[in-house]
């Protein structure tokens, strides 16, 4: 199988991995290049190609090595690992470069939901700290005062915007969005297709059929066309037999016979693929699971804004609707919670509890979110539906905006 590289992609990245190991006077270099986009569009694996192709070695991390159980172990990672990388140009003589999968999933927030760990924290402050001081990188506990060599790093994700805006910005990241056009397309599928007789005419038919598809269903289309053998190899050794005869036989791996990749072929187990998908948008199993009975408004949690502009009618500083809002929790026997943040933390949605605990009576209630609008008077205030038997928030609606 031949593997296609994009040109664009090819020159971003050689570009970049160059200029950091040169010195150019009077110029400064964002030592991170971030390289974003849809998911399953082949940014990990056009990097892979890149990295080989000009003979560059790499140190891995994942995503999911950015958080653990103790605290500090994630930011000890990365700098171990650059210091490791810095220490492999200087006795191989030879590019080396850091390549973060996934940055996103593992330091990026995606939602009020999302945890922000103390791990989160010193990795965004960490990959900051290296940008901006890329040769002097120190461990935990100890101190080394000679200079290392300059790491360059490579991240990868596909939503940098849920990252920690700091260290984003362009003097530390260089920003890299990676869309493949119509001609990358044609190549990369023409080269996942090379050894199977497709014409480039097909591989461009096959394209169209599929217009809205990312790379990796091209991909997972050609695995599927060997469904067909397994399945008969499967059934002629005996379902029982299989794991003897494919892990410790003697005789060796079966060799399957070309499977049909007519287009038609491929067309009819792309179409099967395209109906998987449709089926997991459709299902929402999710919010079929967590819907509570008899209470379809409240099925999954819901986020309101309802800013305070005058006083009601009857004198309260609460709205009508904030009011009739509080009235229909209590009705369907969920609990009242309030909270509060200050404009610097809300950006980052850490929200503190006004220290009322929870409520389970209107009367309390108003009067509770009265309180804490007037003591908090120059925050963000918000109020919280809590259902106690699933122990789970129904309802996250702001009722106050700081003036």
């Amino acid at each position: 199988m031949s593997y296609y590289i994009s040109p664009r992609f090819e020159e971003k990245l050689s570009v970049f991995v160059t200029k950091n190991y040169l010195d150019i006077p009077n110029m400064r270099v964002p030592l991170i290049l971030g390289i974003h986009g849809r998911k399953g569009e082949g940014k990990s694996f056009q990097c892979e190609l890149v990295f080989e192709k000009m003979g560059v070695e790499v140190t891995h991390i994942s995503g999911g090595e950015l958080e653990s159980p103790d605290a500090g172990d994630p930011a000890r990672l990365i700098r171990l690992r650059y210091r490791e990388t810095a220490e492999l140009i200087k006795v191989r003589g030879q590019m080396c470069v850091i390549m973060i999968n996934d940055l996103d999933a593992g330091a990026g927030r995606f939602d009020a939901g999302t945890q922000y760990t103390v791990n989160t924290q010193l990795v965004n402050a960490t990959l900051m700290n290296i940008a901006d001081n890329p040769t002097n990188v120190q461990l935990p506990g100890s101190y080394d005062a000679t200079p290392l060599h300059r790491v360059p790093i490579i991240a990868t994700g596909n939503d940098f915007s849920t990252l920690y805006a700091p260290l984003i910005r362009d003097g530390r990241m260089e920003k890299y969005y990676w869309e493949p056009d119509r001609d990358d397309k044609l190549g990369i599928v023409g080269g996942i297709f090379s050894e199977d007789g497709l014409s480039s005419q097909e591989v461009e038919r096959l394209i169209d059929t599929f217009p809205n598809q990312a790379i990796d269903f091209f991909s997972a289309l050609r695995s599927r066309i060997y469904d067909e053998q397994i399945r008969d190899f499967i059934y002629e050794v005996g379902l029982e037999r299989i794991s003897q005869r494919v892990v410790k036989s003697l005789e060796g791996l079966p060799e399957f016979r070309r499977p049909d990749f007519s287009l038609s072929h491929l067309i009819e187990i792309g179409n099967l693929i395209v109906k998987e998908q449709q089926r997991v948008d459709n299902s929402r199993l999710v919010a079929e699971y967590n819907r509570v009975l008899n209470v379809p408004q409240y099925s999954t949690p819901t986020v309101k804004e309802t800013p305070i502009s005058q006083p009601s009618t009857n004198g309260s500083h609460l709205t009508l609707e904030t009011q009739a809002q509080v009235r229909d929790l209590l009705a369907h026997g969920y609990k009242i919670g309030v909270e509060h943040v200050d404009e610097r933390r809300f950006r980052t949605g850490s929200w503190q509890s006004c220290n009322v605990g929870t409520i389970d009576a209107e009367s309390d209630a108003i009067s509770t979110l009265e309180t804490c609008l007037t003591e908090y008077s120059d925050e963000y205030v918000r109020l919280v539906g809590i259902d106690p038997q699933a122990k789970r928030r129904v309802v996250e609606q702001i009722i106050q905006r700081p003036s």
